[in-house]
């Protein structure tokens, strides 16, 4: 009789029809070794997959669980929202109110424009920023993501004013030597690059808080130089919060920092797990967009009203729980929790965490960039990931990714987290 998982012969079924056999690389748990694993259903902060085991989860679909899996809100929302259609390509009730939310909640969004992924808002910043300003330059950092747009799909050169390099096959080298990439939270590499490319610049991208090389913080004072340095030069500042965007707080990263940006990317939460993204900034640059501007933009998909019905009742729930402080306690309650394992087990490893967003460093090295979370133990983080897996805790498979805490985890969950975590420790 053979012992081969459901997930295994979906896995070899996948990789016939579907390159890599997934529809995102990480999830093909390439950065950890062995195969995924298919999910059957999800509820609250736990997943369950085709052959049956549960798992406290922390991945949640990367970001957009922020209730937890399956909220009653959500499911309602979308239900009464499919009765009456489930698209039409013409303009629909609820993208007027996700805008309207949008802009009272987002200090910076005067207006809004709906798109469908947070790769669609980050290409659409990037070309919008350029039409406003007549410049080509863009300036992203090292270890920041913002979805596989080919302009910022773009390596480090091997100077911090070289040429940047394509991330991928397919990308012509013309459009990466308009992109300028340089290291997080280094001042004197962003003040050198002004000082000869400023008058290119159109825009600097950048994941205020970065979450896709794991979590790495600004340092003191550094995004407000970014601000500084924009206005001093006529470029525009776009912050991607795909990721943070009503997840550190009700008005994102930039909220919490108390820094206005011109253009600001958005995505996930907005979309109660449905495919989503925005972008708004100024009414003086969004109104540059077709149909009173000359940049173009559009999409069929567009304001979705299943997405922003989802998105509304999420919003609108998290507002009435007063979720993002009870999120505060619970990410203080795993960071104790996790900080005390540490000291238990004798391993420096470093960890960060702002509001339910976190991740463990497998290094001693304090992470500010994407060169020191490289010093990783990739190795380590492979066991360790497969030790909390088998015993029922699923996180990232990347050492390079974020872990996020919904409003379903709860106490007991936290708890039987830090004691797999303790064990896989020790286990290494």
């Amino acid at each position: 009789m053979s012992s081969e998982t459901l997930s295994s012969k979906l896995f070899t079924k996948a990789k016939q029809y579907i390159p890599g056999g997934v529809n995102s690389p990480v999830r093909a748990f390439r950065n950890v070794g062995g195969e995924p694993f298919f999910v059957r259903r999800a509820k609250g902060c736990r997943i369950w997959d085709v052959d049956g085991r549960d798992m406290i989860d922390y991945v949640g679909t990367w970001g957009p669980a922020i209730l937890g899996h399956a909220p009653q809100c959500v499911i309602d929302a979308v239900h009464n929202a499919a009765k009456d259609g489930v698209s039409f390509g013409i303009p629909n009730i609820y993208e007027v109110e996700m805008a309207q939310l949008i802009c009272e909640w987002v200090p910076s969004v005067e207006k809004v424009r709906m798109v469908n992924s947070g790769t669609e808002a980050t290409m659409s910043c990037v070309r919008l920023a350029r039409g406003f300003t007549g410049r080509d330059r863009i300036v992203k950092f090292d270890g920041c993501y913002h979805g596989h747009v080919d302009a910022l799909l773009v390596a480090a050169g091997s100077g911090a004013l070289t040429h940047g390099k394509p991330d991928s096959a397919g990308i012509p080298k013309s459009y990466a030597e308009l992109t300028t990439v340089l290291p997080y939270n280094d001042v004197a590499a962003l003040e050198e690059c002004f000082a000869k490319q400023g008058h290119e610049i159109a825009a600097i991208i950048v994941e205020s808080y970065p979450a896709n090389a794991g979590l790495i913080l600004p340092q003191p004072g550094y995004l407000q130089k970014l601000r500084e340095i924009t206005l001093k030069h006529g470029a525009l500042l776009i912050f991607d919060e795909v990721m943070t965007g009503f997840r550190v707080a009700k008005g994102g990263v930039q909220e919490v920092e108390k820094i206005m940006p011109d253009l600001t990317a958005m995505g996930k939460v907005i979309g109660g797990g449905l495919p989503v993204g925005a972008f708004g900034g100024r009414a003086e640059i969004m109104d540059m967009l077709a149909p009173d501007g000359p940049v173009y933009q559009a999409g069929t998909l567009s304001g979705n009203p299943l997405a922003m019905a989802a998105g509304l009742a999420q919003l609108r729930e998290m507002e009435k729980q007063h979720g993002w402080s009870h999120l505060e306690k619970l990410g203080k309650m795993m960071e104790d929790a996790v900080l005390e394992v540490l000291k238990k087990t004798g391993r420096n490893y470093q960890w960060y965490r702002t509001g339910s967003m976190f991740c463990l460093f497998f290094t001693e090295t304090p992470v500010h960039n994407l060169t020191d979370a490289k010093t990783s133990d990739l190795a380590a983080f492979r066991k360790f990931f497969h030790y909390c897996l088998e015993h029922g805790v699923y996180f990232a498979p990347s050492q390079f990714e974020t872990g996020f805490i919904s409003m379903a985890h709860g106490p007991h969950d936290l708890a039987k987290t830090a004691e797999v975590v303790q064990e896989a420790l020790l286990a290494l």
